[in-house]
């Protein structure tokens, strides 16, 4: 009697069984690389990009205080100040660099830079591909976890498959790829699926077959 064997596959499809996750799971707690850290802090501390608004006020100088927008070019253009590089500077590493060339028309100016709005660096965005309701680039924010990310994106669609989504990070200036349990998470309320998500992490959630 001849006997065959089916594909995992097809097997799936007529039997149910159970097939081996893609990737290994991710772990449920990560520390992200700081670019810059204050020497007696371990915070985040959020790191100016292209798109980020920044809201600059120049003590007792209402004049050249204002709002601006980081080109793509990472730079800013304000008041009495033209090209100057805010990519890749915190916004206190900011307001020092204007202050010094503020001192050649101010008497010993004060700045102080707040972001008005943005996602950061390109390097530290969060993207979210494939079955999300709302796919989208956005900023990391501190202690940021896969339930924070998913609110954000408004969950996942009914097409999706996300018990086989995956995360995309760089460790150790390699790619790794980390499986996250989706349905678990938003569907059973199973809060063990829950992991911490790092800057410059991509969340794939591919297309259930059926």
């Amino acid at each position: 009697m001849k006997r065959y064997v089916l594909p995992c596959v097809l097997a799936g499809l007529l039997t149910g069984c159970a097939s081996e996750p893609l990737y290994p799971p991710a772990p449920a707690k990560a520390t992200p690389t700081v670019p810059y850290k204050a020497a007696d802090a371990s915070e985040w501390l959020y790191i100016l990009g292209p798109g980020d608004s920044i809201n600059v006020f120049v003590w007792g100088n209402p004049e050249v205080t204002g709002s601006f927008p980081i080109r793509p070019d990472g730079k800013v253009t304000m008041n009495l100040a033209e090209d100057l590089q805010a990519s890749g500077r915190t916004p206190t590493q900011l307001a020092r660099e204007i202050e010094k060339i503020l001192a050649k028309y101010i008497q010993d100016p004060v700045v102080t830079v707040t972001v008005g709005g943005g996602i950061g660096p390109y390097d530290q965005q969060i993207r979210v591909l494939g079955e999300a309701a709302k796919p989208q680039s956005l900023s990391y924010r501190e202690h940021m976890s896969l339930v924070d990310l998913m609110i954000t994106v408004g969950g996942i669609t009914d097409f999706a498959d996300g018990n086989r989504a995956s995360i995309l990070r760089v460790v150790d200036g390699k790619p790794q790829q980390y499986g996250v349990r989706l349905e678990d998470l938003l569907k059973d309320g199973d809060v063990s699926a829950n992991v911490d998500i790092l800057p410059g992490d991509v969340l794939i959630i591919p297309e259930s077959w059926f």
